[in-house]
Parts: structure tokens; sequence; C-alpha cells
């Protein structure tokens, strides 16, 4: 099997851009958007390898974290593809891994998860201190599998554990190391920023290819970050969620279709403006900036159109992340959002009306809110109130709030 740079550009295809591996939120369906958007390279959300080989659990449970069944996950347009395992035990990581390894790229393990989940279940960054077992875990793995062994980590708050850290990855099998450039109590609200200083030192220190995480709010991020730090690739987790098209170059948005959002034609609105703005807006980055509800409709067709199952669970947070700029202002449809419960799809024999599924209600709800954002963009169109706020202090952007954007705590 190939390692380091030559598994990187021979079966990879020396990849960019890349999405995180996400707990219920880089499934299938989400990756397949992401692609068509730019995306070189995906992860699964992350595989618990016990639950995973546990023979007490039925086939559809064990779908639900990598489907075997349907053949679409690990398939040709699923790929290039990464499935993430967190484990503590050498044994049951190896078993789980060879369950998958002809339906991916490679296998990482997660060595970076922060959440109190994995506190209990004593894996993800919570193994850092225990450095003979991940050599265990990542040895195994490389000595044994058809394909290369990954790892993404968390850094340490010095420099120089941090570089003796990734040193040890990289003589235990690992052939690619993502650096997340924050330590293992930066979360959540205190997440802060990465240190993009660690993972220049980890890309010198090393000889296999190193992804930078962190710190990728926009498009322009990408080029400032791979600069810096001299990485091969940026891999994006919360950037990529809020804007799933953040990978790809700017260009001109498609014009609203005659009569959305109002009764107002498209004609009689342009008749008011004295700039281009309805024949097309250029993005404000140097990426794309679509319109939220466009990307959650083409989501939402990516979920109806597939067989493997897409959790509920999964659907509602993609949901909420890419509407969140105006669910502030719109409380009832954000109230009916939160509120949507249920199977996905009705089963095909229940005689169900057609807004029973869980699917119909998020597609309505999206459908409203774009009616309504075509609404406000008109209207600011027409007294030329359209364009991006930068803010002096942190550079960060506000842009109209129709559009995916980053979340900026």
């Amino acid at each position: 099997k190939l390692s380091g740079y030559d598994f990187y550009r021979d079966v990879l295809g020396g990849p960019k851009y890349v999405i995180a591996p996400m707990v219920d939120q880089s499934e299938l369906a989400w990756r397949t958007l992401g692609r068509r958007y730019g995306a070189h390279l995906a992860y699964t959300p992350m595989v618990n390898a016990k639950l995973f080989t546990s023979p007490s659990r039925r086939q559809s449970a064990l779908d639900k974290q990598f489907d075997l069944t349907h053949g679409e996950e690990g398939a040709p347009p699923d790929r290039p593809l990464i499935v993430q395992f967190c484990a503590n035990d050498p044994q049951t990581l190896l078993a789980a891994a060879q369950l998958v390894e002809d339906r991916c790229d490679a296998v990482d393990i997660n060595l970076g998860c922060p959440q109190d989940i994995a506190r209990r279940g004593h894996y993800g960054s919570f193994l850092q201190d225990e450095w003979e077992l991940i050599h265990n875990l990542i040895n195994i793995l490389h000595v044994n599998l058809k394909i290369p062994v990954t790892a993404k980590f968390r850094v340490f708050p010095s420099v120089e554990k941090t570089v003796e850290y990734a040193r040890m990855l990289e003589r235990a099998g690992a052939q690619i190391l993502t650096c997340h450039g924050r330590v293992r109590e930066q979360r959540g609200q205190f997440s802060g920023l990465a240190d993009w200083d660690k993972i220049r030192a980890v890309k010198d220190a090393v000889s296999v290819p190193v992804f930078a995480n962190g710190n990728i709010l926009y498009h322009s991020d990408i080029a400032r970050c791979l600069e810096y730090t001299g990485a091969d690739a940026v891999m994006s987790a919360e950037g990529q969620l809020y804007n799933a098209a953040i990978f790809a170059p700017a260009r001109p948005l498609p014009p609203l279709p005659p009569g959305q959002g109002d009764d107002e034609s498209l004609e009689s609105a342009a008749e008011s403006m004295d700039n281009s703005y309805l024949s097309g807006m250029v993005s404000l980055d140097t990426g794309l900036q679509p319109r939220f509800c466009d990307l959650a409709l083409e989501y939402l067709s990516i979920v109806r159109l597939q067989r493997t199952e897409t959790e509920p669970s999964a659907v509602k947070g993609h949901i909420f992340k890419l509407l969140r700029p105006a669910l502030a202002r719109e409380p009832d449809l954000r109230d009916k959002l939160g509120r949507v419960t249920g199977t996905l799809f009705a089963p095909s024999r229940a005689r169900l009306p057609p807004d029973a599924c869980a699917f119909a209600q998020f597609t309505a709800i999206v459908r409203e809110m774009r009616r309504r954002m075509a609404r406000d963009e008109r209207t600011a169109a027409r007294v030329g109130a359209i364009g991006a706020i930068v803010d002096p202090a942190t550079g960060t952007k506000t842009l109209p709030h129709w559009l995916a954007q980053a979340y900026v705590r």
C-alpha cells in the first residue's frame, strides 16, 4: 500500500479542501453536497469501534454509523473517503476497521474529540496522555490493514510537547496527520482561536502530509492558513457547516426568479434600481456565499434521492445551521423548525397526510424562509443596502442575512 505523500498524491489526488469528521453532521448527504461545492476529500462522522463490532446490535443500527447495506457510502461518488473511528482497544479497532477497509481510502483515529462523551467513553483527546496506547492503536492498523491509517489530534499547551506528540504518531504509522490547533479545553463557548504557529511547527517536524484545522470562517482564510502553516490541506468543520460552499470560489449569484418572494415581478423590481444587482451579485468574499435557502433545498433533495438513511437529527442540525442568519428575524419559523419530530419519511404503507413526515415539514419551512428572504433581498436591493460590513477591530464580515455565512461567536 502507498504511504505518506505517495498515498496523498496518487490515491487521494492531492486534496487541498477537506470536510472534517463531524458527529451526526458529515454524513453521506452532507458530504455529497460539499463535494458539489469544491471539497476534494471528506471524512465520515466518528464511528464507535466498540459499538460497530458489537454482535448484539442489529445491522440497521450498525448502518447508522456506516451503511454497509445499500452500497452508497464509499462508492465511487463518495470517494476519496476516510472513515474515522474512536477506540481505546487496539483489537476492537482493528476488527472495526477491517469491516470498512474495502469501502474507503484510509481509516482515521479520533484523538481530538474534547466532549464529555469522549471523557466518559475514554477516547478522543482524553487518550492524549497515554502515548503507548495511542502508538498501539495506530500501529495495529498500520501493520494489518490494506489501506493507510491517519490521525486527527489536538495540540498541547507547549509547542515542544505538540511536536514530540506528532512525531510519535508518525513513528507509529500514521500517514497523514490532521492538527487541530486548539488544546483539549478549548471547546464550546471557550473555543477561542486555533494556534496556527503550532500547526506550522508540526508541519516542519514531520515528513508525512499535514492537514490544518481551525479558524476557517471564510474562503479567504484557506489561502492564509495554507501560506502561514505550510500545511498540505485545510480541513473545515464549523465553517463548512454554516456554508457548505466554503471551498467554492466566488462567482455571480443567479438572479431571483420572477415573482419569487412576493407578488412583485423581477422586472418591476429592476425598474427602481440603477445597478446590475439583479443580473447576478458577486460574492462578498473570495469564495461563494450562496443564498442559504438554496443550499438547504439542495441538501434536502440529496437526502430524498439517496437510499442510505439520514438521521432526522442530522437533517435538523443542518437546517438550523444553514438558516441561522435569519432565524432570529423569523421566530415563528425558528419555533416550527424546533418542533419538527418523527421519522424523516412516512412509511410507504402508512395512510398519513403529506406533511406528516419530518422531511415534508423541513421542506415547507425552508420554502417559506426562501419566500421571506427573497422579499428582504429585493427590498434591500431597491434601497442600495446590499453589501458586507467589516468590523475594523476583528476583521469579521457581516453579510446580508439571506446569504450563507460564518457563525462568529
